[in-house]
């Protein structure tokens, strides 16, 4: 008699510190609570995405960066289609780690901190298509984690067999303490844009999120633990489409002058996204999930750049954009019979958009810190704490 009322004073005082627990994460708010927790210290990083984080995946596999990307920071190409450093970057360097080298790149990568798997025009699923034909990338998301678990089983096996530590690879025990991040997405809503009606795509979404949670679960098996995954941007609201929106009617843009249903697009996406991260974290029991609103971010800044410092959202930095002609960043053309070379504007550090498409270093700097604040983020916790696991609200 007295074990059973033992046990059930014990069992009463785990839900009476549940309980608690659960009001103090109400009732403090992501810095005062970030405050209470260790710093996550992570030694690497492994990003898996698009162009809005390729360090210069595409451009090692395909043709190389030309100028005038890169002209702000590394003053030459540096395999990023800006001109100078992405929200990756931005992440790296607020950890305190170096600019991630990317796996594709055979010279001078260094993989001590981890790896960037990320190409531009990357997808979740893969596409019928080609990077000649609509800028699909064939390394889509399967891909890259096939890469991750090369990399990751070529260094076990070099530890191994090595007399001293290989310096240029991770350590093994650094894979199962990096942060793992995800900015991937947008170009299955350009998919969706481009080739589906809205129903079509609504039908596909599932199969996108459940692409994206199975690379999760493959890298959790292989021993990853925080995951920061991005949602998607505002991809109506792309300076390259606005820039040519003569007198749209009322029912074709939001309030912000941005296509809607093109939005609307990203936000069905996004709402899957999310749903679907809330299902990993009762899942995987020792994962670290963040869900990251990249969206809200970047319309909070399209919609109030003069505020923030910036010329109109519409406006582009690299390329040429006069009377419906259209000569992309960095390339030449034949304009009314005399060649053109697109280059950038005076200032690319006043303007959202470098090419059309791509943010400029100050709009990725810009909303980098938005992010890393974790402002944005679901739990609400700065990105140097993300590997404490906390229910949401």
């Amino acid at each position: 008699m007295f074990g059973v009322v033992k046990m059930e004073r014990v069992r009463l005082f785990v839900v009476a510190a549940s309980i608690l627990v659960v009001c103090v994460v109400r009732s403090v708010g992501g810095e005062e609570l970030a405050d209470t927790l260790s710093a996550c210290d992570f030694p690497a990083i492994y990003n898996f995405g698009d162009s809005n984080s390729d360090t210069g995946g595409i451009s090692a596999a395909f043709y190389p960066m030309a100028s005038p990307c890169g002209e702000t920071f590394f003053h030459r190409p540096a395999g990023r289609g800006c001109d100078g450093r992405l929200m990756i970057d931005f992440i790296a360097k607020h950890l305190g780690l170096p600019y991630l080298s990317p796996y594709l790149d055979s010279l001078e990568s260094n993989f001590r901190h981890g790896a960037n798997f990320a190409t531009g025009g990357a997808t979740i699923i893969r596409y019928n298509e080609s990077w000649f034909q609509n800028g699909v990338s064939p390394f889509s998301l399967d891909i890259q984690i096939a890469q991750y678990q090369q990399l990751k089983s070529r260094t076990t096996s070099l530890y191994n067999r090595a007399k001293k530590q290989p310096h240029r690879f991770p350590r093994v025990d650094d894979f199962s303490r990096a942060l793992y991040t995800f900015d991937i997405g947008q170009n299955d809503v350009a998919a969706g844009i481009r080739k589906m009606s809205d129903e079509q795509f609504h039908a596909q979404i599932p199969d996108i999120v459940n692409q994206l949670a199975t690379a999760i679960r493959n890298l959790y098996d292989q021993g990853a633990r925080t995951f920061w995954i991005h949602n998607t941007g505002p991809i109506g609201c792309l300076a390259v489409t606005l820039h040519y929106l003569h007198n749209p009617s009322p029912d074709y843009v939001d309030r912000r002058g941005c296509v809607k249903f093109q939005n609307d697009m990203a936000r069905q996406f996004n709402r899957a996204l999310k749903q679907k991260v809330f299902q990993l974290r009762k899942e995987l029991p020792l994962a670290a999930i963040t869900h990251v609103n990249v969206f809200a971010a970047k319309y909070k800044l399209l919609s109030n750049a003069k505020k923030h410092g910036f010329l109109d959202k519409t406006k582009i930095c690299c390329g040429y954009h006069e009377d419906n002609n259209h000569v992309y960043c960095g390339n030449k053309g034949i304009i009314n019979g005399t060649q053109v070379y697109a280059g950038s504007c005076e200032d690319p550090s006043l303007y959202i958009s470098w090419d059309g498409v791509h943010y400029t270093e100050a709009a990725n700097h810009w909303i980098a810190n938005q992010l890393i604040s974790g402002s944005f983020s679901d739990p609400p916790l700065p990105i140097t704490n993300s590997c404490h696991r906390l229910q949401p609200l």
